[in-house]
C-alpha cells in the first residue's frame, strides 16, 4: 500500500470509531469483564481520543509532512510488546509502524486482549491489504527491531532479550503538575482529569504536584471532589481505603476529600488513589528538579508560561498529539531509519 492509501484507511477507521458499532460495545463489555479497571467509559474515552486526535486526516497529514516517508520502503518486521495499564495504550506505536510501511508483530497484554484485534478487523474490512501489516502473536520471533513498553522491572528483561536488536524500550514515567496558587476553579477541575482519568494508571496521569510554600489546599480539594464518583469502582475504593488505613496506622499526615489522598512525598510515583505533593520556594527550584529527573517524567501540566519548558494545559495530559512521543523519543524517525535504503 502507498502512504496515501494507508492514511485513507486510517481516516476511515477513525470515522467508523466515531459512529455506532454494537459489536464494539460488546467488545468493551467483554474487556471490562476481563479487567475491572477498564470501564466502558474509560474504553470509550481511549477510542474516541484515538479517533479524533490520531486518525483525523488533518492531523495525520500534518504529522507525516514532518518526515520524508518514501513510497517504497524496505519493510521490516517490528516486534511490538504492548502494555496494559490503560486501554489501547500501544496503539500509537502500532500506528507509527503502519505509517512507516513496516509490519507489526504484536504481543498484547493480558489486561487488554480484545480492543486492538477488533480495530484491526475493522481496518481489514476497510482495506483487505492492511492484514499484511499486522500479526498478533503470543511470542515474538523473526523480528528485525523491537518496541517494548513495561515497568522498570520488565524493562530489564526486555534489555536482556532484545538488546542486540534495534529497539525502543520504555520504563516507568509519570506526569507531574506545577501549581502557582493562582489557578482558578475551572483549571483545578480540569487538573482532576489529568489525575483521575483511567484511575491514574497511565504514564501521563499526574501523580505528583509541586506547590508553593503556604499553598492553600482547600480550593484544590474542593475542585477534585467533583470526581467523587470514582470511588464507586470497587478496585479504586479498596485502594483508597487501604491507603487511608495505612496512613492512619503509621501516623503519616495526609489530606483527604473522600476520593483522593494527598501526601507530602518527594517521589514521583504515587499509590493508586494517592497524590504526592512537594513545596517549593522558587520556580527555578522546580525547573532544576524536573531537569534532574527528566528520565522519570512523561509530561508536565502547568499554566502557560509558568515554566521554561514544554507544558500541557490543565485537562490535556491524556490528549497527546501524534507528534507527542512517549519518553520524548521520535518513534516514527526510528522506524524510518530502519527502512531506509542505502
Amino acid at each position: 500500500m502507498k502512504l496515501n492509501e494507508r492514511i485513507d484507511a486510517l481516516v476511515q477507521l477513525g470515522e467508523h470509531l466515531q459512529g455506532e458499532d454494537e459489536y464494539l460495545q460488546a467488545i468493551m463489555h467483554r474487556t471490562h469483564f476481563n479487567n475491572a479497571w477498564f470501564t466502558k467509559e474509560n474504553q470509550q474515552n481511549a477510542v474516541q481520543s484515538i479517533a479524533r486526535h490520531f486518525l483525523s486526516r488533518e492531523q495525520l497529514q500534518q504529522w507525516v509532512s514532518r518526515y520524508d516517508i518514501p513510497e517504497q520502503t524496505d519493510a521490516q518486521t517490528i516486534g511490538l510488546v504492548m502494555a496494559g495499564n490503560i486501554p489501547l495504550v500501544g496503539f500509537h506505536d502500532w500506528l507509527c509502524i503502519f505509517v512507516a510501511g513496516h509490519r507489526a508483530q504484536v504481543k498484547l497484554s493480558e489486561k487488554d486482549q480484545f480492543l486492538f484485534p477488533y480495530l484491526m478487523k475493522i481496518l481489514e474490512r476497510i482495506d483487505g491489504r492492511t492484514t499484511d501489516y499486522t500479526e498478533l502473536t503470543n511470542q515474538l520471533k523473526g523480528f528485525d527491531a523491537v518496541i517494548a513498553t513495561g515497568s522498570n522491572n520488565s524493562a530489564r528483561y526486555f534489555e536482556a532479550y532484545f538488546g542486540k536488536y534495534p529497539h525502543i524500550i520504555r520504563r516507568n514515567r509519570h506526569g507531574v503538575a506545577v501549581l502557582t496558587g493562582d489557578e482558578n476553579k475551572v483549571e483545578l477541575q480540569a487538573l482532576g482529569q489529568d489525575i483521575f482519568q483511567y484511575y491514574g494508571l497511565g504514564c501521563r496521569n499526574v501523580a505528583k504536584l509541586y506547590v508553593p510554600e503556604g499553598y492553600d489546599f482547600d480550593p484544590l480539594l474542593e475542585a477534585l471532589h467533583e470526581y467523587r464518583e470514582i470511588v464507586l469502582n470497587n478496585k479504586y475504593k479498596n485502594n483508597f481505603d487501604y491507603n487511608y488505613a495505612l496512613f492512619v496506622l503509621n501516623k503519616k499526615p495526609f489530606k483527604a476529600n473522600g476520593c483522593v489522598l494527598l501526601v507530602e512525598d518527594p517521589a514521583l510515583q504515587s499509590r493508586i488513589a494517592c497524590l504526592h505533593y512537594e513545596h517549593y520556594r522558587e520556580r527555578t527550584q522546580v525547573e532544576a528538579d524536573l531537569n534532574e529527573r527528566e528520565t522519570e517524567i512523561q509530561c508536565v501540566v502547568a499554566q502557560e508560561g509558568a515554566l521554561q519548558r514544554k507544558t500541557y494545559h490543565f485537562g490535556q495530559a491524556q490528549k497527546p498529539a501524534l507528534w507527542d512521543y512517549a519518553d520524548g523519543e521520535d518513534t516514527l524517525a526510528f522506524l524510518l531509519r530502519l527502512g531506509s535504503k542505502p
